[in-house]
């Protein structure tokens, strides 16, 4: 019988450990999201980790600024938080307009503020292999959720389709540094069904509905399924739920899957960033 591997159920058993540890402190780590205009999509997320966040038992604060605010302006904001102590974690919500250049927005950002774990910084710590950095929040969840499920990972073959800067690459890298046998699977790729049927785990990371379907998939194998559509009414995975499911060992529903962990990833890293700051 196929493992459902419950996102929202490791999300809360995590959500519990950081509330415990919360009331412990005697102030609340501070996180600071700064939105720049009025993406339907990007608000919704915003409001939905600032209730989850201060659920938790953070202080967040949540700035969003017009869409027509120059590069440079928003660079000032971003380092008048880098130099306030009182803040602990800094999240740019992306995408951002197209006169702003993301890249340098997000390297703006104090790597130890950098919860979102995005800058050069923190993914050359993932190249590196040590655990200095913060891992990119949806890397993260998805190590976590493997980990919760004691699936393993050392000497596996995995394959992950997406090589995005956001999920692809540093899952990959993340992958070798637990020593499993990594193929990176794009566009380009030919034979994808080769690949995707040698893996033992299988990561898609795409927001192509339906991509994997059951003609790809073999017995024993872990599906992650990143992708997320909305398709009229219905938010569609990578991953054709139903019929792979009857297939494959586990694999992880759209949505309910690595989604929640993604959040409680990211409160994760604003706690660890808290507690490096006050160390230092």
């Amino acid at each position: 019988m196929v493992k459902i591997l419950d996102g929202k159920k490791v999300r809360d058993f995590l959500a519990n450990k950081i509330q415990k540890e919360i009331k412990k402190l005697n102030i609340k780590p501070k996180l600071v999201i700064i939105q720049v205009g009025d993406d339907e999509r990007s608000s919704v997320y915003v409001k939905q980790k600032k209730i989850f966040g201060e659920k938790l038992g953070f202080d967040i604060e949540y700035i969003q600024l017009d869409k027509t605010i120059k590069e440079v302006g928003l660079i000032s904001r971003i380092e008048s938080f880098n130099n306030d102590k009182s803040v602990n974690g800094i999240i740019v919500q992306l995408p951002l307009p197209k006169n702003i250049d993301a890249v340098k927005i997000i390297e703006t950002i104090k790597s130890e503020k950098d919860v979102d774990g995005l800058n050069s910084k923190n993914l050359r710590s993932i190249f590196d292999g040590n655990e200095k950095g913060f891992v990119p929040a949806t890397t993260k969840g998805i190590m976590s959720l493997l980990g919760y499920y004691k699936i393993p990972i050392e000497g596996k073959k995995v394959t992950i389709i997406g090589r995005s800067l956001l999920v692809g690459r540093p899952t990959a890298l993340m992958f070798l540094n637990m020593n499993a046998t990594v193929t990176v699977c794009h566009s380009k790729t030919k034979k994808i069904i080769d690949e995707v049927q040698r893996a033992d785990i299988v990561i898609s990371a795409t927001g192509v509905p339906g991509l994997i379907n059951k003609k790809m998939v073999k017995n024993g194998q872990v599906i992650i399924d990143v992708g997320i559509t909305k398709v009229g009414d219905q938010l569609l995975g990578d991953v054709d739920f139903k019929p792979v499911s009857k297939i494959v060992r586990a694999i992880t529903p759209v949505p309910g899957g690595v989604g929640p962990m993604t959040v409680i990833s990211l409160f994760e890293n604003l706690l660890l960033a808290y507690k490096r700051q006050k160390i230092v």
